[in-house]
């Protein structure tokens, strides 16, 4: 606590010097820069049309490439840390299809599957190199974003560089702890004398240790070309091509965490003064898994005239994985700490999405100061899931002491002699394929200035072609839905201050399930999901100020609940329902001269209807995030900056269930904890040099999804980048 009162004092008194000492020159095109950059908010993606943030009824969040670079974060991963109400739960683990960081967002789990408005899951680390923006649209979408990609909770969006018209880019070193170096470059030429064909390449290439294993050699290579050919004033092609490939080890995983197995310890502190080592990685050399990730997008936009637009996108993902997935149970026995060590990799396994979707925009003025916005579309998704799961069939690779063991034993050369010999390995298949054929509609009118009303529908069929889970065969089903919305904006002050409603509605097909001993099946209702939500938004002082306060509440149906087994099939009912709650508050200002804040705070209450318990995959119920910057934009320190940010996330119960053996109530909690990060950068027009560290009170701190991962303790990093 003394640290991070000291450091607010510090910080407060740095700014309060900086602004008294600072002389005022031209510095306008630089303050727009940084508004634009750090906290207007509109987007031409969250409703398939350019919308102010002020007049649209839904809450997004974002953050753009300009805050990465600032606060040298070169993942999404990290990214999330600026986005209020997110909460991060695991790092990517790099298996094919499902291998992706996940997230909690309104009590519900989420991954970022979304790039420009469509379909693009990467189940490896997302290099942030050809990021221009993340964003994220609170609450379920089902309507403009359908039942496959969307969480109840919100959806996850990165919005891509794009060429421009003059030869340019930048090349950028980095390095620092735990064994960390990149190389990355953006380069962008425009490829004929009329500019009319452009290119850009944004490639990386990062290598790292972890906190507990510095010599662990991950290695990460992201490689997304773009290209541009404005054909005429109306006409534009646009290609993007996106190759991540990893080889690296997961962050640590701890499954399996009950007080009843743990002598009554029921939270990771006491874990720790029990004897668990924080810093110690468990596991020998090269457990590694090759993970690729390749997306290809291609787009015609077409301008039929001043009114009507057409824009036709073809999108293909393939992800690839193999390797092995260390992680690790805990227990006690005579008082002493246990770890079982097990594993379960990938083996050639592979998961692509093909897309093809056409919209169309209408916008339309009439009468006096009405308007009209319209997009109508259709999409065609095709998913194939050959996931391939390998794993040991006598169970843990061993059990250990979680104290002053020689934990290299546990490698890659022993595990493989392991998985060589067929009597030890057991496998989990999934073949499946799904054809999803929809169609939308949403219309945004103005029927005077400063009132919007939103109206959607979506009609969705899904075609299941069946296949086979483990050993399980899964009929083909053929299931469709509709999913409406409704959305009211109406802006009190013009451009500055609006009040708004949404209801939002998703769903998703589960297909069959088996409802008693007997075996029978039948196909089930879609889950449905509705939010209302109301709140304010502001936009204050020429766009310097940029802030959403919002409720919502969230009711979940329909969700299958198990209640015994036929075999190895379980039994089913459809009763589960939720209902998730919340307040969120988020800002984003630019406050007096090189001074920039973003920040939120977000309580949730989510609640399982039929235990009363909230579910142990909701997360935390308080959450909040801050960077607060500071930038010279004249005089003799022109163009340094520097800033503080932090995350603080409330105890969060990743076991929290009713035990009928103890007549008593089992939970397990993943500690509170606040983690702060600062940063500081020198920009000039051909050199920029940065630093950071994260973590600065090397703060123990664990996340989770049902398990325990234990974060990266302090870590500082410098890089240097030169302009072109």
């Amino acid at each position: 606590m003394k640290k991070i009162i000291v450091s607010a004092v510090v910080l407060v008194s740095t700014f309060a010097y900086a602004q008294e000492n600072d002389t005022v020159n031209n510095s306008k095109n630089i303050e727009e820069v940084i508004i634009d950059a750090l906290v207007k908010k509109d987007s031409d993606y969250s409703n398939k049309m350019p919308l102010k943030a002020i007049e649209d009824p839904q809450v997004l969040s974002s953050i753009s490439y300009k805050a990465l670079e600032n606060q040298l974060l070169y993942t999404i991963d990290d990214a999330y840390r600026n986005i209020t109400g997110l909460q991060k739960m695991w790092n990517a683990t790099s298996r094919a299809g499902d291998g992706g960081s996940f997230i909690i967002l309104r009590g519900f789990v989420s991954t970022g599957s979304m790039r420009n408005g469509l379909v693009a899951p990467v189940t490896t680390t997302v290099d942030a190199i050809n990021l221009e923006k993340l964003e994220v649209l609170k609450g379920p979408s089902g309507t403009l974003y359908g039942s496959n990609v969307a969480s109840y909770g919100g959806l996850v969006n990165r919005v891509t560089k794009k060429p421009y018209g003059t030869f340019g880019g930048n090349v950028t070193v980095t390095g620092g702890g735990y064994n960390t170096y990149r190389a990355q470059a953006d380069v962008n030429a425009p490829l004929t004398a009329d500019k009319k064909l452009l290119f850009r390449v944004n490639t990386a290439y990062t290598n790292s240790g972890t906190f507990q294993k510095s010599d662990m050699k991950n290695s990460y290579f992201a490689f997304t070309p773009s290209l541009t050919y404005n054909a005429s004033d109306r006409l534009q092609f646009n290609v993007e091509y996106e190759m991540f490939n990893n080889r690296a080890v997961g962050e640590q995983l701890f499954f399996y965490l009950s007080p009843v197995g743990l002598n009554g310890i029921d939270n990771m502190k006491d874990l720790e003064k029990a004897g668990l080592d924080y810093k110690q990685s468990f596991i020998g050399d090269d457990l590694y898994t090759t993970a690729r990730v390749n997306n290809v997008f291609g787009q015609i936009n077409y301008k039929i005239n001043d009114n009507i637009k057409s824009s036709t996108n073809i999108n293909n993902s393939h992800s690839f994985s193999n390797g092995f997935g260390p992680y690790f149970g805990l227990g006690m026995m005579d008082n002493q700490l246990l770890i079982q060590r097990y594993d379960q990799g990938t083996k050639d396994s592979k998961k692509s999405w093909f897309q093809v979707q056409q919209n169309f925009n209408f916008d339309y003025t009439f009468g006096n100061g009405m308007r009209n916005r319209t997009v109508a579309g259709f999409d065609f998704l095709q998913t194939k899931d050959r996931s391939r799961f390998i794993y040991l069939n006598t169970g843990a690779f061993d059990t250990v002491s979680a104290n002053g063991g020689d934990y290299s034993g546990f490698n890659g050369s022993a595990l493989g002699a392991l998985y060589n010999n067929p009597a030890n390995l057991s496998n989990y298949d999934i073949d499946s394929d799904l054809n999803t054929y929809s169609g939308y509609v949403s219309n945004v009118f103005t029927p005077v200035s400063g009132l919007n009303v939103v109206l959607g529908l979506r009609y969705e069929s899904n075609d299941s072609k069946g296949g086979k889970v483990w050993i399980n065969d899964t009929d083909p089903y053929n299931q469709s839905a509709w999913s409406p919305k409704a959305g009211l904006v109406y802006e009190i002050v013009k451009d500055k201050f609006s009040v708004f409603g949404n209801y939002q509605n998703s769903f998703k097909s589960n297909g069959y399930y088996t409802f008693n001993a007997a075996g029978e099946t039948a196909l089930s209702d879609p889950e449905r999901a509705n939010q209302f939500e109301g709140g304010f938004k502001t936009n204050l002082i020429n766009g310097k100020i940029n802030a959403t306060v919002s409720y919502y509440d969230i009711t979940a149906k329909n969700y299958l609940v198990t209640t015994g087994y036929f075999g190895n099939i379980a039994i089913q009912n459809q009763t589960g329902e939720i209902r998730s709650k919340g307040v969120e508050l988020e800002v984003n200002a630019y406050l007096v001269k090189g001074f920039s804040l973003i920040g939120g705070l977000a309580y949730n209450d989510t609640v399982d209807q039929a235990t009363g318990m909230r579910p142990a995959t909701s997360g935390s119920k308080w959450l909040a995030n801050f960077n607060a910057s500071y930038q010279f934009i004249d005089g003799n320190l022109k163009g340094l900056g520097f800033g503080v940010g932090g995350n603080y996330a409330s105890d969060n119960k990743i076991l929290n269930q009713f035990n009928p053996t103890r007549n008593a109530q089992d939970t397990f909690t993943l500690n509170s904890f606040f983690v702060l990060n600062a940063n500081a950068y020198y920009d000039t027009k051909k050199f920029r040099i940065g630093l950071k560290v994260d973590n600065f009170t090397n703060e123990h701190y664990w996340i989770g999804y049902s398990t325990a991962n234990p974060q990266t303790l302090i870590n500082a990093l410098g890089s240097i980048t030169y302009k072109f």
